[in-house]
């Protein structure tokens, strides 16, 4: 929270103008000067100072809110609580979908469907919320470059050809994707720092990062002294922000990761360690002496509060996971990619000499 800017905390536009001109926007920025700083660059006197000190600091604290509060704010709010996929037995699962407020998840080997998840959910997110979508913007950082504008027209007019009927309708969703290459860690945070303003300028209600492994592992080795530390304080930093901005906007954030494979004989680094919610080995034909996980870590997995693992089967038939949800029990469904999207196929029933 102390990423927040200075206008939102209800200080006056000249004094946010004045700070502005110091390089002073956040609260993290204000809070780092002394009062004498401060006094010098507001002209202010140390009284003065000493307010507004206590007001930055209460505006970017965590409140206390009881679990009663927190239930009956939830009840009471106009948006929606969950962004829906659209395939129905996941979105059952998920008790609706994408929760807003939270970090999604999506985790696998390439070419399993993460991306093009995402393009699907980008155009959900554009849909008016009577036909389940948020009727908002999309922010879209692409560290892979593999976000496909046309893929997103050709699942837009495939999935609802009756909505999408018009060049006019194709051309106001894909208008609100905001797409933004980041190419390296710096260029990341940058871009996560300015999302606030972003939000609030252009209704966005879903913000997508795929991925968040690549520029992590491109930039940190972890077998360099040091690099653990610097990595972690970086995903650390990221997923603080990312959760602050989809708790106080109430927006769903979808975030994409990669896979590794943990040798059980080799020393294992901290930055790979396995737990229940990343082994991906069960269908992926690993050695006993070896486990596919997902990437980044056991400090990484605890900051996402759910985790879908996307698995190939197949040429063509694929398998999303639940692996991790405050709501779902771990469970799985078969799926393929096709012109429109993900499609779910329909779980058959067994048949008499297929039960044990």
């Amino acid at each position: 929270m102390s990423s927040k800017k200075l206008r939102r905390v209800g200080l006056s536009q000249e004094l946010c103008d004045r700070l502005n001109r110091h390089q002073i926007v956040t609260c993290q920025d204000f809070l780092r000067l002394s009062p004498l700083e401060l006094m010098k660059m507001t002209g202010l006197s140390y009284r003065g100072v000493h307010e507004l000190l206590c007001v930055v600091s209460r505006a970017c604290a965590p409140q206390m809110q009881t679990a009663y509060g927190i239930k009956t704010q939830r009840s009471a709010a106009l948006s929606p609580a969950f962004l829906s996929t659209t395939l129905s037995a996941l979105d059952e699962a998920l008790h609706g979908g994408v929760a807003c407020g939270s970090l999604t998840e999506i985790t696998g080997p390439p070419g399993c469907g993460k991306t093009q998840f995402c393009i699907m959910m980008s155009v959900l997110a554009t849909l008016p919320t009577n036909m389940g979508g948020l009727g908002g913007a999309v922010v879209y950082i692409d560290t892979e470059s593999a976000f496909s504008a046309e893929r997103l027209v050709e699942i837009a007019e495939s999935r609802f050809p009756r909505y999408f009927n018009t060049e006019e309708k194709l051309l106001l969703t894909s208008s609100k994707v905001h797409l933004y290459r980041a190419l390296s860690c710096d260029e990341v945070l940058q871009r996560i720092d300015s999302l606030e303003e972003e939000i609030i300028s252009k209704g966005v209600k879903l913000v997508i990062i795929d991925s968040v492994a690549s520029v992590v592992r491109k930039e940190f080795d972890t077998q360099l002294q040091g690099n653990m530390r610097e990595r972690n304080k970086f995903l650390a930093r990221e997923a603080a922000s990312l959760k602050y901005l989809a708790e106080e906007f109430s927006i769903p954030v979808i975030l994409t990761n990669q896979i590794t494979t943990h040798l059980s004989r080799a020393p294992a680094s901290q930055a790979d360690l396995v737990s229940p919610a990343d082994d991906l080995s069960l269908s992926e034909g690993t050695s006993a002496s070896s486990c596919v996980t997902a990437a980044l870590g056991n400090t990484w997995s605890h900051s996402v509060n759910t985790r879908l693992i996307f698995q190939c089967l197949g040429a063509e038939r694929r398998q999303v996971v639940i692996a991790k949800s405050p709501l779902a029990p771990f469970t799985s469904f078969v799926y393929t990619i096709r012109k429109e999207g993900l499609i779910l196929h329909k779980v058959l029933p067994l048949r008499p000499w297929q039960r044990e």
